[in-house]
């Protein structure tokens, strides 16, 4: 049996009012139309809804039976559409994203700063994720986008934006002094300790085919697990590493750690926006990822 939503419509406010004209005034209709209508409904449910009588419109056993279940269905309908119009105006909404470290500190913090401030409404989920993770969730949906760093494997149904690039800084801990205030070679860096993330990251990856590039062998002393592990790991004398500039800001240079000056330039790597393009997008993550790329292009 098809029964077209309008006649559900029209009932549900006839039995909300208990009044015909009342109905249509909502509905911005005529009378006679709504009358019309419910007796359509009544002929295809085969029963009689309504009882007129000298004190208004009542509902019978059967119309009770029904308004029971179409008023759950309506003012789902009507949250529904509350809930859209807030969606459309960004009073409110969920955006998901996964962010690796780097691609937090150096770039997306300072823009959801802004994006709350505009639109304090919207809720922001961020999981931490490695960019083979983070691509990992955004194929399984888990994420609207992902804000990683390169290198990064993607397929041909994700688009790729690239934010901003960077090169990370090799630093040292005081006991290592005697290497700043001059220019060293990759070679001479390699003969002492180094930190660098686990051989499963691409961050790893990059730094090992840099090294093969120079003839050498990348092998870390010390695997950390996250980024932000590096900097306390070089300041307590366990080896020498690289971070992005960003980590350095609230470090005084002397005082603990130590820009090392290298003979071989550092491998640049982006930070890069990745979206699915078969995964439409919600109005607030849209205008999120648009925030996110026209600061790209203006930067």
């Amino acid at each position: 049996m098809y029964i077209s939503y309008d006649y559900y419509r029209v009932f549900y406010y006839v039995a909300r009012y208990r009044s015909f004209t009342q109905a249509a005034n909502i509905l911005l209709n005529n009378q006679p139309n709504v009358t019309r209508t419910i007796k359509n409904l009544e002929r295809e449910l085969g029963c009689t809804l309504f009882v007129r009588s000298s004190r208004g419109v009542s509902l019978t056993p059967e119309g009770e039976k029904l308004y029971a279940h179409v008023r759950i269905a309506a003012e789902h309908i009507q949250e529904g559409e509350q809930e859209l119009l807030l969606d459309r105006g960004l009073q409110s909404g969920v955006v998901s994203i996964g962010a690796s470290e780097v691609a937090l500190h150096c770039l997306l913090l300072p823009a959801l700063k802004q994006f709350r401030e505009l639109y304090p409404g919207i809720r922001l989920r961020v999981a931490n994720y490695s960019t083979p993770q983070a691509v990992d969730a955004l194929k399984n949906g888990l994420v609207d986008f992902a804000v990683v760093t390169t290198p990064a494997d993607t397929s041909p149904q994700m688009r790729l934006s690239v934010l901003r690039t960077l090169r990370e800084q090799a630093i040292c801990g005081p006991a290592f002094a005697h290497l700043a205030g001059r220019k060293i070679s990759l070679a001479e860096l390699a003969q002492y300790p180094v930190i660098c993330l686990g051989t499963q990251t691409k961050t790893y990856a990059l730094y090992h085919d840099w090294f093969l590039q120079h003839h050498l062998t990348l092998a870390p002393d010390i695997e950390a697990a996250t980024a932000d592990q590096i900097l306390p790991m070089v300041k307590n004398n366990l080896g020498i590493g690289f971070v992005p500039e960003e980590f350095l800001r609230n470090e005084t240079e002397g005082e603990g750690i130590r820009r090392l000056q290298l003979a071989e330039e550092v491998p640049e790597r982006a930070i890069c926006l990745i979206r699915h393009t078969e995964h439409p997008l919600s109005i607030a993550a849209a205008k999120l990822e648009q925030m996110l790329l026209e600061k790209e292009r203006t930067a």
